[in-house]
């Protein structure tokens, strides 16, 4: 079949494939355009290639090397050189199919499968940790410790003070006066002479004069009486101190007692309550001390008459006193002071004022046990 010379007609152009957009982000270089050889312009066109609209082919050199995007370029038009008045366009090349690579197989077993997506992973800043100090930890446990307890046991403190009676402060002197069996002179506790103003019956002064003097002795019944001793034992009886005075007219003698205590405040006041100590004790009447080569030489059990007792407050002392005749009469039935120095009484122990002596010269003796813890407490405070 013969083809003529004179090239037919091309169909009408395809309208051109709009442009893609412009990416926002950097722009991707496009793929060159190969141009490919234009045949002769004498050579026929086949029916084949005519009717295959012009294409801009790559010529891919394998199926690695084909582009990832593809890109459509418009051709320039070609001059018709022919002389046929129309431009000619250039004749792709038939390319070779490219072969399809098998899908990519990851190693789980199904062609195509993807691996496990991994979770997205997020760091973040962690603040520094400071080591840990134990000692300290234990040190801020004790305080708190302590301090819990030392809150607790001061409230607990103010409220058991609120709750109990408040106990009365102790008298001045009280300490220094329970050494005062050892330490004080014994002219001090024991003057030779001892003025008794208005002592005697119908406020008669009464002047004693010291005849005996005995060596300080433990607690036991040859110095205190009975009951008197079971009264002070679980007080702590200290230490007994006895002298033996006689009156102006050595006519009455009389022994006076410093019994001394190491009772505290609170129960040597207790002593005295009850309407005395005398009262309380009753019938128990305190041993005399006779002194030979004196008037006091026939002073004994049976020759007391009268007797008097007396526990100060302010003094951890009891105080007691025994009068009787000087001639060694005997008394069939002492008779404590408060009894003797009662009105309208006509026995002899009350005409003599025996009971008068008695409790006037304890009354003496808790003075002077005054004075003496006074000037012990200055001559401390003079020390300083």
């Amino acid at each position: 079949m013969s083809v003529s010379a004179e090239a037919p007609p091309l169909p009408s152009a395809a309208p051109a494939a709009p442009r893609p957009a412009k990416a926002t982000s950097a722009p991707q270089p496009q793929a060159a355009p190969v141009s490919q050889p234009l045949p002769p312009a004498s050579a026929p066109l086949s029916t084949r290639q005519a009717a295959v609209p012009a294409r801009a082919w790559a010529a891919p050199t394998g199926a690695d090397d084909l582009p990832e995007v593809e890109t459509t370029t418009r051709l320039r038009a070609i001059r018709d050189t022919s002389g046929t008045g129309r431009p000619t366009r250039p004749t792709p090349r038939s390319m070779p199919r490219p072969t399809t690579a098998p899908p990519p197989t990851y190693g789980y077993g199904l062609a195509g499968t993807l691996p496990p997506e991994a979770p997205v992973e997020t760091t973040t800043r962690l603040r520094p940790v400071r080591p840990r100090r134990t000692g300290r930890v234990l040190a801020v446990t004790a305080c708190v410790v302590l301090g819990g307890g030392l809150i607790g046991g001061a409230l607990a403190g103010i409220w058991l003070a609120s709750a109990e009676p408040a106990r009365p402060a102790e008298p001045a002197g009280y300490t220094e006066a329970k050494d005062l069996w050892h330490n004080a002179p014994v002219d001090t506790l024991f003057p030779r002479t001892l003025p008794g103003p208005g002592a005697g019956p119908g406020a008669a002064a009464r002047t004693w004069t010291r005849i005996v003097v005995a060596p300080d002795t433990p607690c036991s019944p040859a110095v205190l009486a009975k009951g008197l001793r079971a009264t002070l034992t679980p007080l702590g009886c200290e230490r007994v101190l006895r002298a033996t005075y006689t009156d102006a007219t050595a006519s009455s003698v009389i022994t006076v007692s410093l019994v001394f205590t190491r009772a505290d405040a609170e129960a040597q006041r207790t002593l005295g309550q009850g309407g005395g100590l005398t009262a309380r004790l009753g019938e128990d009447v305190p041993p005399a001390l006779s002194g030979p080569s004196t008037v006091a030489a026939r002073f004994g059990a049976r020759q007391r008459a009268s007797w008097w007792l007396s526990a100060p407050a302010d003094l951890p002392v009891v105080v007691t006193a025994v009068s009787g005749f000087a001639d060694g009469r005997a008394v069939d039935r002492p008779q404590p002071a408060d009894r003797a120095m009662a009105r309208g009484r006509t026995d002899a122990t009350a005409q003599s004022g025996l009971g008068h002596e008695a409790k006037g010269i304890t009354g003496r003796f808790e003075s002077l046990l005054r004075k003496a813890v006074a000037a012990t407490v200055k001559e401390k405070e003079n020390a300083r």
